[in-house]
């Protein structure tokens, strides 16, 4: 039986990782889009976005946080935020080892949720 993509990155645990670095070391530091994170409290962002991406990758649906539509409301995000944002993601996996076909399935997901995401 094959891994899913939750398991070949190594779970929960790796998924943190990868989360934490996707905020400390690109988000935050990314002028383009580092605004929408003043006034977050990281640790509970941090926490949704691990179980968001776990569910993504086909790990347990442990996601209990808001619609995407809901949760970007008011905050009139266009498609360059949305870029940078997938750009940060494949770059926080690819720094962790995550082969570049694993990484275009992961955004592909990512990129269905546009729609729900955009012009909010």
């Amino acid at each position: 039986m094959e891994e899913n993509l939750y398991e070949k990155v190594g779970g929960e645990e790796s998924i943190a990782k990868v989360v934490d670095y996707f905020y400390s070391e690109l988000v935050l530091k990314d002028d383009t889009v580092n605004q929408f994170f003043k006034e977050t409290d990281m640790e509970k962002q941090r926490r949704h976005q691990s179980k968001f991406i776990s569910f993504a990758l086909g790990g347990p649906n442990q996601y209990t946080g808001q619609s995407m539509a809901k949760a970007h409301e008011g905050m009139n995000l266009h498609p360059e935020h949305f870029n940078a944002i997938v750009k940060h993601l494949h770059d926080a996996l690819a720094h962790f080892g995550v082969n570049e076909r694993d990484i275009d399935t992961a955004l592909t997901k990512v990129a269905s949720l546009r729609d729900d995401i955009l012009y909010k």
